[in-house]
Parts: structure tokens; sequence; C-alpha cells
């Protein structure tokens, strides 16, 4: 069985985060009671992630290859930039305010200046980036390749790439920066890649459930969380 396609695979998560990004648009507690605000954005609406600091949130349109600049005070889109081709996936690093894009299908990484809503650089990544995270203690952005099977490793100060070889078909990454580890759901063969910040080598690749399609890290335990696809179950 193979994966699903990008837009597929993409929209059964992008639906569970549409539904998080609108009951976080008020306080948690009136979530019971409270309508949900809709906010326009662009077409295909396929990643999003959120800058605490500034209190935007970003939103990746793949058919409309840009992302939609939204203000969390008043639920607005105030910027709509520009970016590659079938961006599928946004990250971004608080510390510096910095927005990284993967786009699917130029294999690129769109930089944005989160302060002038404007991409100040495109990095070549590997093929089909499907996946990105970033670790501000270190200033360093990861990128699954899905048909790369690699990583992508961009210095966020020189935006200088290296690379990491995983499993087969990588599409899911997240850090852990208090540990500054890596870890990486290989779909194709069951696999987690555990990747050491500091040297960028693998140093574990971990067997979980079939399919492996999401991860993410809880810093405060140091636990991986792995969502397995085709047996309905987490490693």
């Amino acid at each position: 069985m193979r994966p699903p396609t990008p837009s597929t695979r993409m929209l059964r998560l992008v639906t569970a985060a549409a539904t998080l990004g609108a009951l976080l648009a008020f306080p948690l507690a009136a979530a019971a009671t409270a309508a949900s605000p809709t906010i326009s954005v662009g077409i295909g609406p396929n990643g999003v992630a959120v800058n605490p600091s500034t209190n935007t949130v970003y939103v990746a349109n793949d058919a409309g290859n840009s992302v939609s600049v939204i203000n969390g005070s008043t639920n607005t889109v105030t910027a709509t930039v520009s970016v590659g081709s079938f961006p599928i996936a946004v990250a971004v690093n608080p510390s510096t305010n910095t927005v990284y894009v993967a786009n699917y299908a130029d294999n690129s990484v769109s930089v944005i200046n989160g302060s002038t809503n404007t991409v100040t650089a495109t990095v070549s990544v590997g093929s089909y980036p499907i996946a990105v995270a970033v670790n501000p203690s270190t200033n360093t952005v990861y990128v699954a390749n899905a048909a790369g099977k690699s990583v992508s490793v961009i210095n966020g100060m020189t935006n200088t790439v290296s690379t990491v070889s995983v499993g087969s078909y990588p599409n899911s990454v997240a850090v852990n920066p208090s540990t500054n580890t890596v870890y990486v759901a290989n779909h194709d063969d069951n696999s987690v890649s555990v990747i050491n910040g500091s040297t960028n080598t693998v140093t574990a690749t971990v067997s979980v459930g079939s399919f492996p399609i999401a991860v993410a890290v809880n810093p405060s335990t140091n636990t991986v969380y792995v969502a397995n696809y085709a047996d309905k179950s987490v490693s």
C-alpha cells in the first residue's frame, strides 16, 4: 500500500489543524459554547503554524502558491505572501521571527521575514519536501524530503544546507529543543529515524507501527509520539 497523495494525506491533517485553529481563536474555556470564527485565506490551505511571540498565524495555500498571514488578535488576514510551487507545510522560529515554507513541487523552502512579510531567501532542498520543523534553540530548520529519503538541515543564520539520509518516504519531522534531537517518521519502512542535532547523524532507527504518518515530541518528558495510519495506533 502506497501512501496517499500529498493533497489527500495533508487534507486529513489540515482538517484537524483548521478545527484547532478555530478553537484557539477564543479562550479554551469557552470552546464548548462559543461559535468558531471563519477566516478566508488562499486556495487549498494545507499547512498552518503559529508564532506565539507575535500572535501571528501562517497558512500555506498549496493551490495558490502563497502564505496567508493572520493577525491572531483580530482574526484578519494582514498579508498574502507569494512563495514556491505547492507549499505544503510551514514552521516558525519565534526567536528570530522567521517563517519557513516547504514547497513540495519545486524542491525548495521559502524563508519569510515575519516583521516585513517578505521572502528573504529561497533555499533548495531535497526531492518533494513535505514537512518542516524548527529548533529555535539552535536556529536550525529540518525538512523531510519524501522522495529523497533524506532530511535537509538548514542553518537559519546562513541558509546553507546539509543532508542527512533517513528511511523510505520520510513524511513528518519533529524536534526536541531540550535535547537537540530530531525525529523523522519514515512512512514506507515503518520506522523513525533519530538524528543528533549536534552532529547531524542518525543515532538510532526505531521500529514503529504500520505507515507512520505523523510525529510529535513532548520536550518536558522527552517522549515521542508517532501516529501509525494503517494499524490505528500510536507508538
